[in-house]
Order: structure tokens, then sequence, then C-alpha cells
């Protein structure tokens, strides 16, 4: 896999070291379980896959790319590069200005960039309509687009369905960047609708089975259907990709209720005529950090720190799998964690940030998990390890 040129302040010498290790030991992937580090008397245990991956790199490289290539330019990012808050500090820092928040609200007027102006798309990609606007301005899309090629073949896979005539169901959510870009392009050619989980994709099974009015359906799926979508001639025939970052047993069972509510309607000898069995859409890294934190689960541990952007669609998933075993804390880096004793630490479920005055447990052996996202860098969870042994070890007054 291609090495790319990123700051060297966001790899680890601790971290850095491990990967290699589990990359030489088996670089096949074929050994999903943790690597176990002690330092400082604590057990450590390390997801094996986690932290930035090949779309991430390519965003930091080009990102900065375009910053050495461009002084004297005005540069812009049409929203966050990645869900992490470190990396787009930086990239601020660096007199890169976002146009859209990650919400898609407008920041800087289209009316103020200009074709002199260096416009990065991020790598979650971008609408159909925004790409427009900046042609329509002779803004160059081509050479600082980061759209990471696993998107990139979402939309492929979205376009071939929509010149077979099925619709595109779109597992993702509705309002995070990847998705919107992701609607955008497969609008273009196929009906498209947008479910976010299981219980939304029982709204589709329940219309398709008669239990939901067309004005029920409306309701329901406001805003997330395509224009002119028509359910009674558009969940006919079917195919589901998703958002690459989503939880990949989620989507699978999606398209299984789909799959078996299209055989009961429709029969076997006719299904791939009305499902399209459509493989994983998930991207490789998402698939690795999963599977490495579901492996984890198969062990004992006194608790679990996923480190990562509170926005981050992947992360958070790693924080929904953890959660299920362990006392899991979901921390953006090491100065959320006050004391040996105080964490700040994000509840995805209330989707705010919560104080903890019991973090490390006073015990001679403490085993802690340790995984991030794929937009963390690994010299933030190197520095969460150090900040614990430190507060372990007594050597810090805070």
């Amino acid at each position: 896999m291609k090495k790319f040129d990123i700051p060297s302040s966001y790899r680890s010498p601790i971290i850095g070291k491990v990967k290699a290790k589990r990359k030489l030991d088996d670089p096949r992937k074929q050994d999903f379980s943790p690597a176990i580090l002690n330092l400082g008397g604590i057990d450590f245990i390390i997801s094996r896959h986690f932290g930035f991956c090949f779309g991430v790199e390519n965003a930091i490289e080009k990102s900065y790319l375009a910053i050495n290539e461009n002084p004297d330019k005005r540069i812009f990012l049409i929203s966050q590069m990645i869900h992490n808050p470190d990396v787009n500090n930086d990239l601020i820092d660096l007199g890169i200005k976002f146009i859209q928040d990650t919400n898609g609200d407008q920041l800087i007027p289209w009316e103020d960039i200009d074709k002199e102006d260096v416009v990065i798309i991020p790598a979650f990609g971008t609408t159909i309509e925004i790409e427009k606007i900046l042609i329509q301005k002779g803004v160059d899309i081509k050479t600082y687009n980061t759209t990471c090629p696993f998107v990139e073949k979402v939309w492929n896979r979205s376009a071939k369905l929509g010149d077979n005539s099925f619709t595109v169901i779109i597992h993702g959510k509705h309002n995070h960047e990847e998705t919107r870009a992701t609607f955008s392009h497969s609008e273009q050619n196929s009906p498209s609708i947008i479910v976010k989980n299981l219980k939304e994709a029982n709204w589709i099974i329940d219309y398709i089975n008669g239990k939901l009015t067309r004005e029920q359906f409306a309701i329901l799926f406001k805003g997330k259907v395509s224009v002119d979508f028509d359910p009674d001639i558009h969940l006919s025939k079917i195919g589901v990709v998703n958002q690459t970052t989503m939880l990949a047993s989620e989507t699978q069972e999606i398209s299984e209720m789909i799959k078996k509510a299209m055989l009961s309607k429709y029969g076997l000898q006719d299904i791939n005529n009305h499902f399209a069995d459509t493989r994983d859409t998930l991207c490789y890294a998402t698939n690795d950090n999963q599977s490495s934190t579901i492996e984890i689960l198969k062990i004992e541990a006194d608790l679990a720190i996923v480190v990562g952007g509170y926005n981050s669609s992947n992360t958070t998933h790693l924080v929904e799998l953890l959660e299920k075993k362990f006392k899991t804390y979901f921390i953006r880096n090491e100065k959320e964690i006050d004391s040996i004793n105080q964490v700040n630490s994000f509840d995805i479920h209330q989707k705010k940030i919560q104080r903890f005055n019991t973090f490390i447990e006073k015990k001679d052996k403490l085993r802690i998990i340790i995984t991030s996202g794929a937009s963390c860098p690994d010299s933030v969870v190197d520095n969460v390890i150090q900040r614990i042994i430190e507060l372990k070890s007594g050597k810090s007054n805070q």
C-alpha cells in the first residue's frame, strides 16, 4: 500500500512500533486479536487495527500539498477534512478556511469564492450541486480532490444499480457529509432513499407489505428520498449500499431483512428482478477496525478507551461495540483526562459530554483497552497512553 507524506507530528513512537510488528507478523491480516503492551505496570490492550486509513492519509497529504504549492493563494475546504478536531484545527492554523460546517450550513458565501482560489474537496466527497457551483466559477475541482476511493466505489455501485433500473437504498446518516454526497450522486440516475437504522428499514418493509400508507411513508422519509420518489413503483426493485463508516453487521441485517421481504412478495424464482445482492460497500479500514473490536470483546479488561472526534461515525460505532461489555470512555484526546479519577467522556446516546469522577480503578494490575477511529492520529492515542501512565505513577499533579 502507498506510503503517504503526512506530518511527522501525527505519527507515534509507541503505536508505530506496535503496528509495524503486527504487520510484519501478520501481513495477510488473518489475526484480529489485540496486542498487549505492558507499560508503567498497566496492560494496554491495543486493537489490531485502528487509526488513519488510506483515505484519511491521502486527504491529509493533498491538503498539505495544497498549502505548500499555493503560498500566495486563499485556500478553502468545502467542510471539515475529516472528523477529527486536532487535524482540522491544524489546517485552520495554517490558514485554510471552511466554506460549510458539517451540517452543510454556509460559513462563507459562494459569492466570496472565485476562480483564483484553491478549493479542497474533503475525504467525504461532495455533492453534484456543489461541484457545479465551483465549475461555473472556474474553480479547479480536480487537483485537490481528496474524495476517498472507497466512497467513490459506493457511487459507482449506485450508478450500476441505477443503470439496471434498481432503486438505491443508502444505509447512512442522512445529514452526514458522505451520505449527502452519495445521495446526490445516486439520485442522478436512480430513485434513492436513505435509511439510518433497522427501525427505518422496517418502515420500508412495512410499506412493501402494505402496512403503511403513502401519506405515512412520506412523513417518515421526508427529506430522505429523491425528487418524485414513488414508493409504489420504486420499492419494487431494490439494491442496498451504504455510508462507508456504518456498522457492518447492521448493513448486512438491513440487506437481509429487505431481501426476505422481497422473497415473500415476489418469490424465489423472480427475486433477482426485485433485489440486487450487492456486496458490502464498507471500506476495508472500517471492516478491519470493527472486526478487531469484535475480537476484543472475547477478552477481559477493566475499561475501554476510544479516541477520536465526537462527530466521527466510524469511531462512534467502535464505542457501540465496546460498551456492550466494558465501561467505555469516548475522548477526543489526552486533555479530556483531568486526573486519575476524572475524565470527560462523550455520551453517544445523549450527544453530550459527561464528567466521570471514577475513571482509573485503584488496583495493582490494570487492563485497559485502547483503540481509535480511522480519522485519529496515532500520536493522539500515544498521548492518551502516556497521560494514563503519568497519572498512575503519580508523577503528575493533575
